[in-house]
């Protein structure tokens, strides 16, 4: 029971610091995006920037990713990037200190008032979110308390075979280190949580039963362990976000090689800082758990003072290392600003899928011009109806995308104004895939023509006249489109919809006229009747997607 108590404070740890950066990160929202996305001007304010954050949300892991989701959107450059991630190595080492508080007193007392505030706010919709942060506070505080009992409870100091293995390692021996340092990293990519194995850790060393040394070891480990999140998650996402991801483990990777290299002295100067005689063969608990989070914190700001003069360097060597995949380079179709990979902060996500719809905006505004080429008087209308073809595909595949990923961020736990311009940016692609759908319907009925005796020839001068003007005002309706889109307070005012429909209207009554007059077959006035109601069609759909992107507007605009 002991140790199943044991594993459950750790499980409610990480559950506590999930909670605690998730909610900070709703409280945050757009500030925190502005913030990751402005103030990089240099690589000494994006190591702030990255601390700042990090400090923020409580999360290395959630930094160092929307880091990477930001490189792969384009808003950040590799060296911009990589000044953040060591901001948040030393961000995050706000952590250990609070857990090293935990270990110092029963701070058990202290959670209730805590969970009783937060229940209260959570069902309050105005202080919901900081009432799921204080719910995430109060687990992570008594997931420490009960560690901190749970770890005098085995004691472990009193039980042989314990103390027996731990002092079968010698302390003073280098390979000692080395296995431990191995243990800490691949406990930590098991876990996902530096969190849990650092509490893991000032567990056995409070205890008395894991000397300094081997303690200090785990942590180092743990700091090689932690750079696997951003790795895996950017596996998927396009090359630059690979590379910033990589260079997160270069940075610890080389920081753990030097600290390796001066590893008692360094170790023997920061416990000297806290009171501590690592050779000694009693210690005071508390100032072990302090011990423990003075060096975390040596360790990553020394490394951080270090590195950031070699920054272009480390960008050169992870250009080097990560080259882009051959599909990178071949591949016609690609997304701009998502991949699916990228999905652990839904406003970044918003953000991301936001500015793809205004890609797709762009390949549906080439789909309609090459269309519309199909017009001209001797074009090759067969291979302009390929061409078609392969765009409106294209069309399909983008919206097939820009839907899964949408669908992915929707498994988040999102805030009901996220909710909302998920679903709206739905319809958006809903109706920009219909648009790609009628200009692939308008080719089709312009092939028809002189395919066979019933159609009777070709479109007279006179109908391809009038069918430019219409053209004309859809093309208008199209830059509206993506006017709105970039900025949904545009385009307000504007009535190409009305217009279009005023203008089908007198074309079907001009058809009608023309036909009668027997100016040309029956068979040429159901295809001029045909793209008039596409046409129609088309306008509907462009008005739609304007109107699904004002509804999407946050507060009310993304």
């Amino acid at each position: 029971m002991t140790v199943l108590k044991l594993l459950g404070a750790l499980a409610l740890l990480m559950f506590g610091m999930k909670a605690m950066s998730d909610a900070l990160q709703k409280m945050a929202g757009p500030s925190l995006r502005h913030v990751l996305g402005t103030m990089t001007t240099n690589r000494f304010t994006g190591l702030l920037t990255g601390m700042f954050v990090t400090v923020a949300v409580q999360s290395s892991a959630a930094t160092t990713v929307m880091t990477v989701s930001f490189v792969n959107a384009g808003l950040l450059t590799l060296a911009q990037a990589i000044s953040v991630i060591m901001g948040a190595n030393i961000g995050t080492t706000l952590s250990a200190w609070i857990m090293s508080a935990g270990f110092s007193f029963n701070i058990t007392s202290i959670v209730w008032p805590f969970f009783l505030i937060g229940i209260i706010l959570i069902y309050t919709k105005k202080f919901r979110f900081f009432g799921d942060f204080l719910f995430g506070l109060a687990f992570l505080l008594f997931a420490l308390g009960t560690l901190n009992m749970t770890g005098r409870e085995m004691d472990l100091a009193g039980n042989p075979t314990v103390v027996n293995f731990f002092s079968s390692f010698d302390s003073g021996s280098y390979l000692s280190i080395l296995l431990f340092l191995l243990i800490g990293t691949i406990l930590t990519i098991i876990a996902q949580s530096s969190a849990a194995l650092m509490a893991l850790t000032m567990v056995l060393c409070t205890s008395g039963v894991l000397p300094i040394y081997l303690g200090l070891a785990l942590v180092m480990g743990e700091n090689i362990g932690t750079t696997i999140t951003a790795n895996v998650v950017a596996m998927t996402a396009n090359v630059q976000a690979r590379r910033a991801a990589f260079s997160h483990l270069i940075f610890n990777v080389f920081g753990v090689f030097w600290v390796l290299c001066l590893f008692y002295p360094f170790v023997n100067f920061v416990c000297g800082l806290v009171g501590i005689d690592p050779s000694a063969e009693t210690q005071d608990p508390t100032r072990l758990s302090f011990g423990l989070a003075a060096f975390h914190t040596a360790f990553n700001v020394t490394n951080t003072l270090i590195l950031i003069w070699f920054i272009p360097l480390i960008e050169k060597i992870v250009t080097k290392l990560i080259k882009p995949r051959k599909s990178e380079i071949e591949e016609e179709f690609h997304l701009t600003y998502i991949q699916q990979g990228i999905i652990k902060t839904p406003e970044i996500a918003v953000l991301q899928a936001q500015k793809e719809i205004g890609i797709y905006s762009d390949q549906t505004r080439e789909l309609f011009d090459v269309t519309r080429s199909m017009l001209a008087q001797g074009a090759d209308l067969g291979a302009l109806a390929t061409q078609v073809d392969h765009l409106e595909d294209r069309s399909d595949r983008m919206e097939s995308e820009i839907g899964h990923y949408l669908s992915a961020v929707s498994d988040s736990h999102l805030s009901d104004l996220t909710k909302a311009k998920i679903r709206f940016m739905y319809r958006q692609i809903n109706e920009m895939e219909s648009i790609g759908d009628s200009c692939q319907n308008i080719g089709r009925i312009l092939k028809r023509q002189g395919g066979n005796s019933k159609e009777g020839g070709k479109l007279t001068e006179a109908i391809l006249n009038s069918l430019d003007g219409l053209f004309d005002l859809l093309a208008q309706s199209l830059d509206h489109m993506d006017e709105v889109l970039g900025d949904p307070e545009t385009g307000v005012d504007t009535n190409d919809r009305s217009l279009v429909k005023e203008r089908c209207a007198a074309l079907r009554e001009q058809n009608f006229a023309w036909s009668s007059a027997g100016n040309y077959p029956f068979g040429i006035s159901s295809i001029f009747n045909d793209l008039i109601s596409e046409c129609d069609n088309l306008s509907s759909y462009i008005e739609n997607v304007e109107q699904a992107r004002r509804g999407g507007k946050e507060g009310r605009s993304i």
